[in-house]
């Protein structure tokens, strides 16, 4: 990629030129001068290097030299995008970003593909990456384009002004028309792996309603207040009713089809520039479908 430099931009430190100009932290514009991915006039210069009118810089950005970081077509489906930010979906079976053991293609492969910017707030390896979901979780995702946008999304998650909202599938005819599981989440103390409802946990809440009880299930409908790890599939184990297909929290003998059956359905928030309400949603995959019809109460 190359920047013809203009006359605003003349007279300043090469370094700090790039950090504005992508949008990139002064650390990470240091590490594509370490690994000499940025030229002057196609001759290689010092970050403290001063522009001039018509240089011409070209370069390289740091994540398509990193290990498992190589863009890749997976035909990501892309619901929406501006300047900003993007809404994705991810399929069932695909892991969010790069990972120690993940030698698979990640979503972070293939937004590397399709998209031209992406924030670099959470490190080289989760570029545009503000919230995930599980690998075996199919839905909706918000991306950020740039710092600014990363920010904002993320002080929305904390404030929770966003909307999330997940269709799940879980074992047992849950009783109560609504519910609110209110219960904090931390490290298994026995399964380091898992996570669980512990007295010294971070305060989680997990609000549902049943959408439709099923022959020995419930089809249920999750609203967020909080963002923990497994959040929901650890609240319904909680109250005995894990979600189907549950490897980690499901009981010993499971339907092994598909992971666990959670689709994050629809997502709503505040367009970072503008502050417009941004508001997604997204049909429940066939094999949920396929579910429900086979074991309707007949």
């Amino acid at each position: 990629m190359q920047l013809k430099i203009k006359t605003e931009q003349a007279n300043m430190r090469l370094d700090k030129l790039l950090a504005t100009y992508l949008d990139k932290s002064r650390s990470y514009i240091s590490k594509m001068f370490d690994e000499k991915l940025i030229a002057v006039n196609f001759k290689e210069e010092k970050p403290s290097y001063i522009t001039q009118v018509d240089d011409i810089v070209s370069y390289s950005l740091l994540v398509k030299k990193e290990l498992g970081m190589a863009p890749k077509n997976l035909h990501l489906k892309i619901l929406y995008e501006d300047d900003d930010v993007a809404v994705v979906y991810k399929p069932e079976g695909i892991t969010v970003h790069p990972a120690p053991g993940c030698d698979e293609p990640t979503l972070v492969n293939g937004l590397l593909y399709q998209l031209t910017s992406l924030s670099d707030i959470n490190g080289i390896v989760r570029p545009g990456i503000v919230h995930r979901i599980d690998k075996d979780t199919s839905g909706i995702l918000m991306i950020a384009k740039n710092n600014k946008a990363h920010e904002s999304l993320q002080k929305q998650l904390k404030e929770h002004t966003t909307k999330r909202v997940y269709h799940a599938i879980v074992y047992g005819e849950i009783k109560e028309e609504y519910g609110r599981i209110d219960a904090p989440i931390g490290r298994d103390p026995v399964d380091r792996i898992k996570m669980a409802v512990v007295p010294d946990g971070k305060n989680a809440v997990t609000n549902f309603k049943v959408l439709e009880r099923l022959d020995g299930y419930t089809f249920v409908e999750c609203r967020l207040e909080t963002g923990r790890t497994h959040q929901i599939r650890v609240h319904f184990d909680y109250i005995g009713h894990p979600l189907v297909g549950d490897k980690v929290y499901g009981p010993k003998k499971i339907i092994d089809k598909h992971g666990q059956y959670l689709h994050a359905k629809s997502i709503a928030f505040n367009q970072p520039t503008t502050n417009e309400r941004l508001e997604f949603d997204t049909e429940d995959p066939i094999y949920f479908k396929e579910f429900i019809e086979e074991h309707k109460k007949r």
